[in-house]
């Protein structure tokens, strides 16, 4: 196709320039002036995870030490009260651990297995430089800090971390930008932050050379943001929004900052290595309270206060790199016997199709059978017939009315097995060019054109896989030559013919027993195709007139209705009319043969679509 690049089988969308609209998140599209795949891929989410155990306790979770990944991460100490729990995280529940030494609050750095608690207040209210050490199982005392402080926050592993910022009593006119590494035996001074803060956020999940530090209280609240190289600290672009005491996670090339104050923040920021941007994933419950646990990707925030204050809560955050792909129509394998008129069934890989009229004026019986790739003729109908319809799959299916030129209604029903055709009864309304939606034992038609005047009706049958009756419910007015798309009890209707007036514009729903108002379509059409459920369906081609904003007869329009409005779609590759076509639920389809031109002519659809977890693009 001239419109669209192939890429790991996906359909990418080519653009001279690039979106700058919101939808634009979460699609790749080839940029055909540059020359290369460009995409914007921030499409995360918050959920609930598990609540820790310390939320049906009196053990609140806040200022408390986080570390880890999403799926295994520790979380000890905090206040509201004072508290020495240790708690880790499994992906789906909370287990306790051993208790540390000091009831305090503090923070750190390491893993799930191995973590260092670092100063912070002890109980009840001294700042402290006290240092532990996690082995996954219990709490030792190790070398203390340089400088006493709490509130501070750090980045790395038991053996190569730093910890910095802080407030030497707590308060807010005593912070400093203190920078010390610990080797896993002992502390030593580095250069400062260049901004003295206290409860900033962290991120960085390796060695103590290469760590992020961002927001923080610096009297007032601060956005700025900083970068650590082993030896010093740069100032780098700051956050969107200045926040104190909120969570970390991921490294110094790809992080989330989440949460804080003042007022317990629910925005969530991506940091890609130069500049934040602000996801539109945020926290259900805005709160403060600094754990640093995951990847840029995968994140927990636990804890922390709220104006309810449950200091149990977890969110979990999921990153999903996604594709949204466009619509599309490609050429598929032409019928064997080129025709309109013709009606078909089943999936786009799975069809029948049968009848018809082949010019230039000479009913047929012909059948044929679609592969995903080529037709194949089978078993022909019991009888020349054009412009009936037929509903079920390749192998269960009915071809029922139709008309034989010239202008003959016989409503006479042919079921087919997928090898054969057998009789069935004849339709209480003889009609041709009418809605047909169910199964080859439970289907539903309405309205059609009919041999007497005025050529249209408003008749519903019900068809129970041997004989037809009449449903006491009529159509709301008079139509035939439109499409539906659904089930027998749960259809969508629209296009058609309605005299004396232009193609009607006006669509209805059926629940199997009434009909009620849809929003109009876009224009109105007739002889069109017609798939999907009944409140996801797409309607192409057919007669769509200028007045009603078409273009004409044999249109290449394709309308997609989402059970509330209707947008355009990808315009079938040339125009077309009295087509077959599938009647797939599932949004794939095809139509084929037809007029002008289509004869013997195939085209299959994809809708838009979305791939999951697509990291890595390369050119085709």
């Amino acid at each position: 196709m001239t419109t669209y690049k192939e890429i790991f089988g996906k359909q990418i969308k080519q653009l001279s320039t690039d979106p700058t609209d919101a939808g634009a998140e979460g699609q790749v599209w080839f940029n055909t002036t540059s020359g290369t795949f460009k995409s914007l891929l921030s499409v995360g989410a918050w959920s609930s995870g598990s609540a820790m155990i310390r939320a049906t306790t009196t053990a609140g979770a806040n200022h408390a030490l986080g570390v880890g990944i999403q799926t295994a991460a520790i979380y000890a100490g905090g206040y509201s009260p004072y508290t020495n729990k240790t708690e880790h995280y499994n992906g789906s529940g909370w287990s306790s651990g051993g208790n540390m030494n000091l009831t305090r609050i503090t923070s750190g750095f390491g893993t799930s297995t191995a973590a260092v608690a670092a100063g912070g207040i002890t109980f009840p209210g001294t700042v402290g430089n006290q240092t532990e050490e996690y082995n996954g199982t219990a709490w030792t005392t190790g070398n203390a800090l340089g400088t006493s402080r709490a509130y501070g926050t750090g980045s790395g592993i038991l053996t190569a971390g730093i910890f910095f910022g802080g407030s030497t009593d707590g308060g807010d006119t005593n912070t400093v930008g203190n920078t010390e590494e610990y080797n896993g035996t002992s502390w030593s001074e580095q250069n400062d932050l260049n901004s003295a803060r206290k409860m900033l956020g962290a991120a960085g999940k390796g060695p103590q050379t290469a760590a992020l530090a961002f927001g923080g209280d610096i009297a007032p609240i601060t956005g700025n943001t900083e970068a650590y190289d082993g030896t010093s600290w740069t100032e780098v672009n700051n956050l969107n929004t200045a926040r104190e005491n909120l969570g970390g996670a991921g490294d110094q090339t790809s992080a989330l900052a989440f949460g804080g104050g003042p007022a317990g923040a629910t925005a969530t920021e991506s940091w890609d290595g130069t500049n934040w941007s602000t996801s539109p994933a945020t926290l259900a419950n805005g709160r403060q309270s600094q754990p640093t646990i995951g990847t840029s990707t995968s994140a927990l925030m636990v804890g922390g206060p709220n104006p309810s204050f449950p200091g149990g809560w977890v969110e979990e955050y999921n990153f999903s790199t996604t594709v949204t792909t466009g619509a599309a129509w490609a050429s598929g394998g032409n019928i064997n016997t080129s025709r309109y008129g013709l009606r078909g069934t089943g999936t786009q890989t799975a069809m029948v199709a049968a009848g018809g009229n082949i010019p230039p004026n000479s009913n047929t019986a012909a059948t044929e059978e679609y592969n995903g790739s080529s037709w194949t003729s089978v078993t022909s109908l019991p009888a020349v017939i054009q412009d009936g319809n037929m509903t079920g799959t390749e192998t269960a299916s009915i071809y029922a009315g139709g008309a034989i030129n010239p202008g003959s209604y016989p409503g006479n029903t042919n079921a087919y097995n997928g090898s054969s055709w057998t009789s069935g009864g004849n339709m209480n309304t003889d009609v041709a060019q009418y809605g047909l939606t169910g199964t080859s034992t439970a289907a539903v038609a309405f309205g059609g054109y009919i041999s007497a005047s005025p050529g249209r009706s408003d008749a519903v049958q019900n068809y129970n896989g041997t004989s037809w009756s009449s449903n006491p419910t009529s159509l709301p007015a008079l139509r035939g030559q439109f499409r539906t798309a659904g089930t027998q009890t749960a259809t969508f209707m629209a296009g058609g013919n309605a005299p004396p007036g232009p193609q009607p514009v006006t669509t209805l729903s059926y629940d199997g027993s009434s009909f009620s108002a849809e929003a109009d379509s876009i224009v109105g059409m007739n002889d069109c195709g017609a798939w999907g459920t009944a409140n996801s369906a797409y309607f192409m081609g057919g007669d769509q007139p200028t007045g009603t904003g078409g273009t004409g007869p044999t249109n290449s329009g394709n309308f997609y209705y989402n059970g509330t409005s209707w947008a355009t779609s990808a315009r079938i590759t040339s125009g077309a009319a009295t087509f077959a076509w599938a009647k797939s639920s599932n949004q794939n389809g095809l139509i084929a043969g037809g007029t002008p031109g289509h004869g013997n002519r195939t085209e299959e659809f994809q809708p838009e679509t979305t791939a999951v977890n697509v990291k890595t693009l390369t050119s085709s």
